[in-house]
């Protein structure tokens, strides 16, 4: 995944090149009325309609599949397709997580209420093919499996830090578990539940991971920052992303939200 601290400097870097300055090639606009989007490792996007009809295309437009379960289980909450054969569904309001295959057909339902959880911000993919949950009550990380056995917790957050996490966003990437509190920043774990770094860089929206390095936007600006290091670095967006609600990058691509449509640039 180098190309994406490849990208990150380039912004950073940007030259001062009078014709394109930011590097960012417009490939496509896909879409009408979105209200938002996620995508899997593979560049594939998930469009979220308002009625929380979800589809899943490919980058050149081809439609994969459609999930149309919308009403059951209330206002989507969170995507995560970091494994893109199979995506959760998170719905807060009923505490439900709803697994997906690669053509989004259901392949379970999780009601973490039966579980013991009823207050959870956060999920997200493990590295064993299960789930993180945080249970915000009892301040634990939980891993479940994917038909919605517990297989085992941290200790009890609250017996270690003052104050504790409150993540929005779980990223397990490079045998790492990473918690997002927009409030307090990034919590970093090994798989045994042990802190390996906190780091205070708040307000942050649309964070991902890849590697070693964090990466997010506040307002207009990007930010970059590598594990481990004092390297945090930071750059106004290019003219190109001013107004946009969302931005991730996939497949050497950058996608962004803005007015109801996904535009792709190449990187």
């Amino acid at each position: 995944m180098r190309w994406i601290i490849l990208f990150l400097c380039m912004i950073m870097q940007q030259a001062n090149a009078q014709s394109n300055p930011s590097g960012l090639r417009l490939e496509r606009v896909i879409g009408e009325h979105i209200i938002d989007f996620t995508t899997d490792p593979l560049g594939n996007l998930l469009l979220v309609a308002p009625s929380n009809q979800i589809k899943k295309i490919r980058v050149n437009g081809d439609s994969v599949g459609v999930f149309n379960d919308v009403r059951k289980y209330g206002n989507l909450t969170y995507i995560d397709a970091t494994n893109p054969l199979k995506i959760l569904l998170y719905y807060r309001d009923f505490a439900t997580i709803v697994v997906l295959d690669r053509f989004l057909a259901v392949r379970n339902v999780i009601d973490l209420r039966k579980a013991g959880v009823f207050l959870c911000k956060a999920i997200g993919q493990s590295f064993d093919n299960g789930i993180w949950v945080y249970d915000e009550q009892e301040a634990v990380l939980k891993r479940f499996q994917d038909d919605g056995k517990p297989i085992d917790q941290t200790n009890d957050f609250r017996q270690l830090f003052d104050p504790v996490p409150s993540p929005q966003t779980i990223v397990d990437e490079d045998k790492r578990v990473y918690l997002y509190d927009p409030e307090k920043g990034w919590w970093v774990f090994d798989y045994f539940g042990t802190l390996q770094h906190q780091v205070k860089l708040i307000g942050w929206e649309d964070v991902q991971v890849l590697g070693k390095t964090c990466w997010g936007r506040k307002g207009d600006t990007l930010f970059r920052y590598q594990l481990g290091t004092l390297q945090l670095q930071e750059q106004k967006q290019p003219e190109e992303l001013n107004g946009v609600t969302k931005i991730r990058i996939a497949s050497n691509r950058l996608f962004c939200l803005k007015g109801g449509r996904v535009y792709v640039y190449l990187l």
